[in-house]
């Protein structure tokens, strides 16, 4: 598998996906940078961080940051009708790069000979944890965690690899579409995990003491 291409792709996504959230918050030029920045590489930094990678791997990554910064430019610069385009294969372009850097992250850890609960943990910090700090730093529920089934998929990646059900280029190949394919079926179902809200139960209970 081509995992320089993929690993353009989601880092490309996911750039867009930071850019994108600081242009609908009315963020200036430098705010699209940094969310933009943050949602492509702060899942890996976060990751480096928990598995004892050095940090300063990041610094080498310079043509991937090259590509962050052209596509958000290009972004920033693009008409309203283009992005509304983009957004509509952004789901798609999404599971890519949550399929190739989870499967990433999960390799990272495994390759360091951790266990298998800090490869799951490498895997999902990998796939999610850009969009998570993107959500802070914009002010929002981190959408991950509240509306769609998204970081379960990132643990999946990690839990196969991390058992070594995918050591070889097919089984990477199956796990990689497998990743894909299912986050794209959440979108299209609109899967969501239970969830139990106590808002208005408590407001409801708070109304009656006060009565």
């Amino acid at each position: 598998m081509n995992w320089e291409l993929f690993s353009i792709i989601g880092t490309i996504a996911f750039a867009v996906s930071g850019a994108i959230v600081a242009m609908e918050e009315e963020y200036d030029i430098l705010g699209v940078y940094v969310l933009g920045l943050v949602t492509a590489f702060g899942g890996g930094v976060i990751r480096n961080l928990l598995i004892g990678k050095p940090v300063v791997l990041l610094w080498e990554q310079g043509l991937y940051f090259q590509i962050a910064l052209f596509a958000m430019t290009l972004v920033f610069l693009m008409p309203v009708k283009y992005i509304r385009v983009w957004k509509t294969w952004e789901a798609f372009f999404d599971a890519i790069g949550l399929a190739a850097f989870s499967i990433q992250g999960a390799f990272y850890a495994t390759n360091m000979g951790h266990p298998l609960s800090a490869v799951i943990v490498a895997a999902v910090l990998t796939g999610i944890g850009g969009g998570m700090v993107r959500d802070v730093l914009a002010g929002r529920k981190p959408l991950v965690l509240k509306d769609e089934i998204y970081a379960v998929w990132g643990m999946l990646a990690g839990a196969l690899v991390g058992l070594g059900w995918s050591q070889g280029a097919w089984q990477i190949s199956v796990l990689f579409a497998l990743i894909v394919i299912l986050r794209m079926l959440s979108v299209f179902y609109k899967w969501k995990l239970p969830k139990r809200s106590l808002r208005n139960a408590i407001v409801g209970s708070s109304r009656r003491s006060d009565s």
